[in-house]
């Protein structure tokens, strides 16, 4: 099956700092792929450089066989980003976020049909959609974030540390959605610090150190205990 997310040899220096160094990634539909790692250690920049909002200092990019380098535009059009604080204006309502989103995208208006439809499948509230967002949970605002990629119609969607701060029962809750968004056919690319909740929604994890992609690693063979000792090993070893 042919990745919708790939990077090849992708290399991303600040003066002397190697941001990331010679990653080669592909998430091909249906996948839950987590990037492993403590802050500084590459995975934001890798959403960054998947996006185009940074050039490669080596390596390549590519986005349901679009290259960033070459259309940015076109390859973004085919993604959806989820940060983790989602940027919305609070004093605008659910609908009312969504539908300016959604117009800036440049798609066709989103019918009141299609957008419960893609709000129920995310496990949204209904009642709160015609309330401010300023009142919403930050799991609740995730959700949207994720609805107003859906809307788009998008082949991938990027999240960025998506269950930090978030109380036990949302981040199940969030944990389940994703797993529904990915068994869609769409491709995640997850970026996290999270062990526990890398095991329980990846299908691959990669844990990386320094902008260096240490290993990859099967969930279903490991328990979150096992992942700890192989993380903090890592760490270690490059600590040394």
């Amino acid at each position: 099956m042919q990745a919708v997310l790939e990077a090849s040899g992708l290399t991303k220096r600040f003066s002397d700092v190697a941001a990331l160094d010679g990653l080669d990634l592909q998430v091909s539909r249906g996948e839950i792929v987590c990037l492993l790692g403590a802050n500084g250690a590459g995975k934001t920049t890798t959403i960054n450089l998947l996006l185009g909002f940074l050039k490669p200092t080596a390596g390549s990019t590519c986005v349901a066989g679009l290259d960033v380098a070459a259309d940015p535009a076109a390859a973004r059009a085919r993604l959806g980003y989820v940060a983790e604080v989602v940027s919305l204006y609070p004093s605008l309502t659910g609908a009312e976020n969504l539908a300016f989103f959604h117009a800036l995208s440049g798609q066709p208006p989103l019918t009141k049909a299609r957008r419960d439809e893609i709000l129920q499948s995310l496990a949204f509230p209904m009642d709160a959609v015609d309330r401010h967002v300023g009142a919403y949970s930050k799991g609740m605002r995730q959700k949207l974030g994720l609805a107003i990629a859906l809307a788009k119609d998008v082949e991938a969607i990027l999240l960025d540390e998506p269950l930090s701060g978030l109380d036990p029962a949302s981040a199940n809750d969030l944990v389940e959605v994703l797993r529904g968004v990915a068994s869609r056919g769409l491709a995640l690319l997850v970026s996290t610090h999270d062990i526990f909740r890398a095991v329980e929604i990846a299908t691959r994890i990669g844990i990386m150190r320094h902008g260096r992609l240490l290993e990859w690693l099967d969930p279903r063979t490991l328990s979150a205990k096992e992942l700890e000792v192989i993380y903090l090993r890592h760490m270690a070893e490059r600590a040394a």
